[in-house]
Formats: C-alpha cells, structure tokens, sequence
C-alpha cells in the first residue's frame, strides 16, 4: 500500500469483541490496494483489545482508544485522522465484501459531482446466517423527497465535503447517516450502487432497536435543518377540528381522559409548540369555547362550525378551507390538521410533520406505521400477500399504515377540496401515537393507558 493511501477506512468498536476479528479481516482481504485502516477502541469493557493486539503493528493499521466519546465523536476523530480522499466506516459488528472499496471509490472517481455514494446490503443474524438481501431503489437525482437516507456505516464520502459540512454532530448519539443526508442532499449529489457490498449483523445491542433514541434524533436533525426552508413560508396553523354528533358518543371531544377532555389534549400538543402562529378549534357546539378559553395561550382561537360541514360525507378540507383564509386569507402557508381522536400524538410529532414537509418541499406530509404482519388482498386466485417475506428484499415491498392521526398540507390545498397534494412524503411515528379512539372500548382503553403512564411516572 502506498504512504497516500486512496480511502481511509475506520472501525468504530465499543462492546463488539465477539465480531470484531471478522470486520477487521473483512477489510484486510480487499481487492483494491491503497487503503488504511483506523480502528478505534471507544471504552471498551470486553475483549477489544485483545482482538486489537493482534493487530498492532500491521502495516497501514491504526489503532486509537478513546475514553467513551460516542460514535458521532469517533467519526469526526477519523476524520481528522485519515489522510485518505474519500472515507469510509465499517461499524464493528458488520463485515465488508471484498470489493466494497474497490467498486465505490471507482464510482467516486468517474463521477465527481457525488459527494458520496452507498450500496445494496446482506442482512445476517447474530450468527452470521443469511436472513435478506436488502436493495434501496435507485436516487433520484435532482428530487430527493421520496428517497431513503442511507445507513451511516459502510457509506463513502469525499472527505473534503465531510469537513466542509461541519462533520458530525455529536449531541445526539444516533441517525449520523440521515444528519449527514440532510446536511449535503440539498447541495450535493448522493448515489447508490445496487450491488450488496456489505453484511448488516442484526443483534439485541443494535442501536437500530433504540426506537426513543432514534426517533429523538431524527426529529433534532430536521429541527435544525427546516429553520432555513421555513423561512417565508408561513403563517404556520393549527386546526383541531371537533363536532356536536356523527361520532359514536355525541360531544366526543368532551369526553375525559386522566382529568382532561379530548379536546384539551389536543390543544396540548399543538399548543406546546413555538411553530404554530395560530391554533384553532372549529366546532358546531359552542360550548367547545369555554375549554379553549381554560387555556392561556394567546395564539388560541376558537371558530364556530357550520354544522353542515360536520356531517360524515362531507369532507373537513372545506372546514379547513373557511378556517384558514380567516387567519391566511391568500392560503399561502402550511396548516396541520389534529384530530381529538388520537390523544397520544405528542408535539415532536406534529413537528416533525411541518419539519418534514419543509424540507422535500413537499405539499403535504403524514406520520406511518410500518405494516410488520402480513398483508392480504383478494385476486382472482385467492389471496395475495401484498408484504411477503423474501430473501431479496427491497423497500417497495413494504406497506405503510398511515396513522389517520394528523396530516400538515399546503393550505392552498384545500381550496381545491383536497387534504393532500401530489408530493405527498411521510416518516415513520411512535406506533403508540396511532391510537384512535373509535369506539366505546377504544375509549376505555385509552384510560386505562393513560393511568399506567401515569402510574408508571410515580
């Protein structure tokens, strides 16, 4: 290997001495030539360094220990340390095809407008059995709403971009992949290889199990990115549209739950919110003002509904439309439609839907669930599965749930008589926070959670 080596590679470790040898010889048997290896030891408790110790002193390896800064902290160290033109992280646990390398920095350098590139992966098990092939459709080059960030592992990057973007952040502990999509997908060009490059381990101690972790990430991520591409595009609206009948209890926003009413719930989540200029309660029953009045936020309307525009058939975008052009008379911002029926939707999510939308430009923007059973539909042999397990799988086979709970659209939409417009973009939310109250029982349900938070939290 020369003294410039082309890519720098580095192995973030902390905890993973019973895979560590594996990742370690996955990059020592590369058909490419003109790499260095960096392995960092992040605090360890295990056998790290024993498996490190025996390879002290190999040519082109480094070794670093570091005293538990995280990995966003080892990445940006690795960046400072590499002298490689592009970098690339393989996570201690996952192991390299042997020509990983050789194919990306190959695509790197015939294409020097992408600023990175990442491929297809194998899914294995603890064990290292075969589970899936995991294939990303193909990017799209100049709209990148409906593409999927990529894994931060096993991602190569010109190093140079990487440090004019400011690296790493290092406060969340999670999503490095998606802050680094973030950060360069509105400037750079990204691409992916549909070939599997890598193997992906699955294991109790993934941090892809840290559901909160995560989602706390994400949400801080596009917090920080939207502020500049919402600039201009308010005045931002709450809706919280409630009726007199046509729920299967009457006055079901005056319902109770742990001492509040559905509808004070719902206030709750749009109102803990800075975003919103303005919240709105549209109801027919106007003894829905005196619950917004019991609240002190001074953002806080209340609209008289027609209770024409209450029945099933007719749809709440015309609701929408007459509540919006009295505080956006030109609908030229963003309005977030909340439902009383969903009283566990929290404000970060309602967030996260405005943040979004505003950074895909998109024009309407729903929370998702992830269909994990199987899913059926009726075709002229019987049933097909419209989710089936596969050992080559792609994210099209997927199926989403949309949780019914909220939706942020362009307000102009709705003069059209429509929730949503054509770039439609979503994310996945808390499977908790789908929780509709449909029915008597789903009622009595939601108390019954709300008093094991609520005894949970003593």
């Amino acid at each position: 290997m020369s003294n410039a080596p082309k890519v720098s590679v580095y192995i973030a470790a902390r905890n993973c001495a019973k895979y560590l040898e594996a990742a370690i010889e996955s990059v020592l048997r590369q058909s490419m030539s003109g790499w260095e290896l960096l392995i960092f030891d992040d605090n360890s408790t295990d056998r790290t360094q024993a498996v490190l110790d025996l390879y002290r002193g190999v040519p082109g390896v480094r070794l670093f220990r570091t005293e538990g800064v995280g990995l966003p902290g080892v990445c940006n160290l690795a960046s400072a340390e590499a002298r490689g033109e592009y970098l690339i992280r393989l996570d201690g646990d996952d192991v390299f095809e042997e020509n990983i390398l050789l194919v990306l920095a190959n695509h790197l350098d015939a294409n020097p407008d992408v600023a990175l590139v990442f491929p297809d992966y194998y899914l294995i098990d603890e064990q290292g059995d075969f589970i899936s092939l995991s294939r990303t459709p193909r990017l799209f080059e100049r709209n990148h709403a409906t593409d999927l960030p990529p894994n931060g592992a096993c991602t190569m990057i010109r190093r140079r971009i990487l440090q004019e973007c400011g690296g790493y952040r290092e406060d969340l502990g999670a999503q490095d992949g998606f802050d680094l999509w973030t950060k360069l997908k509105g400037s750079h060009k990204s691409a992916n290889v549909n070939l599997p490059l890598f193997y992906y381990r699955r294991h109790g101690s993934n941090l892809t199990n840290d559901h909160g972790r995560i989602f706390h990430a994400r949400r801080e991520i596009k917090r920080e990115m939207a502020q500049e591409a919402m600039r201009g595009q308010g005045p931002f609206l709450a809706v919280i549209p409630c009726r007199r009948h046509f729920d299967f209890l009457p006055d079901l926003w005056n319902e109770r739950i742990n001492g509040h009413t559905l509808l004070d719930l719902a206030i709750l989540a749009c109102a803990g919110s800075p975003l919103y200029d303005t919240i709105i309660v549209s109801c027919d029953n106007p003894e829905a003002e005196d619950t917004v009045r019991r609240h002190a936020d001074p953002r806080l309307r209340f609209h008289l509904r027609d209770p024409k525009d209450t029945i099933r058939s007719r749809s709440v975008a015309h609701t929408l439309e007459t509540v919006a052009r009295l505080h956006d008379p030109e609908l030229s911002g963003v309005t977030t439609l909340n439902y009383i029926h969903t009283p566990f939707v929290t404000t970060q999510t309602l967030e996260e839907s405005v943040f979004t939308l505003a950074l895909n430009g998109a024009d309407s923007s729903y929370g998702v669930e992830k269909v994990i059973s199987p899913v059926f539909k009726r075709n002229a042999h019987g049933f097909e599965m419209l989710n089936p397990r596969r050992e080559f799988a792609s994210d099209f086979d997927s199926v989403y749930l949309e949780s019914c709970a909220f939706v942020t659209s362009r307000s102009r939409l709705f003069a059209t008589g429509a929730l949503s417009g054509p770039l439609v973009v979503n994310f996945l939310m808390p499977g908790d926070e789908s929780f509709i109250i449909n029915s008597r029982r789903a009622l009595d349900m939601a108390r019954v959670i709300y008093k094991d938070r609520k005894d949970g939290a003593a």
